[in-house]
């Protein structure tokens, strides 16, 4: 076992842990992090997904010794402090989740895209939305990602973007 200093969300953390073991299970076993699912383990599903260094990343499929002590993760914990983001926002005030499984990983990708692109199109979501949900909320959470571009791009809320 080797030590490792990881930055999530915001925060610094020393674990240890085998450099093969995938960032998923270090942020939920050894972090005590749990919004981030484990759903296929082969980064198809997208219950796994984070933010690494503000891109999309599938946390099942990183093996910690690819993570450098200079890396920001952020999980769906630290997203916001009180469900504040216009994503979490939009998700609430649609009523996306079923069985809300799958919801953190969805969040996460659903942020990832708008921070790529503001103003996503139903081409760009369906591309850039990958997340596997078994309850079928796609037409909520398309709804959703419009509903919070349009809070993220509000004169009133240009700061939460």
């Amino acid at each position: 076992m080797k030590s490792k200093k990881l930055n999530i969300n915001g925060k610094n953390y020393e674990v240890d842990a085998e450099d093969q073991t995938p960032l998923l299970w270090v942020i939920r076993e050894q972090v005590g992090l749990t919004g981030t699912k484990f759903g296929c383990g082969i980064a198809q599903c997208g219950a796994c997904s984070i933010h690494l260094n503000g891109a999309l990343a599938r946390s099942c499929v990183i093996p910690l010794s690819s993570i450098k002590s200079s890396d920001k993760i952020t999980t769906i914990e630290g997203l916001s402090k009180d469900d504040s983001h216009p994503v979490q926002k939009a998700w609430l005030q649609v009523d996306v989740p079923q069985c809300g499984y799958c919801q953190s990983g969805q969040i996460m990708a659903a942020s990832a895209l708008l921070k790529r692109k503001a103003r996503p199109t139903d081409q760009d979501i369906d591309e850039a939305m990958t997340n596997i949900c078994r309850c079928g909320t796609y037409q909520r959470i398309r709804q959703a990602i419009h509903l919070a571009s349009d809070l993220t791009n509000s004169p009133a809320n240009k700061k939460l973007g």
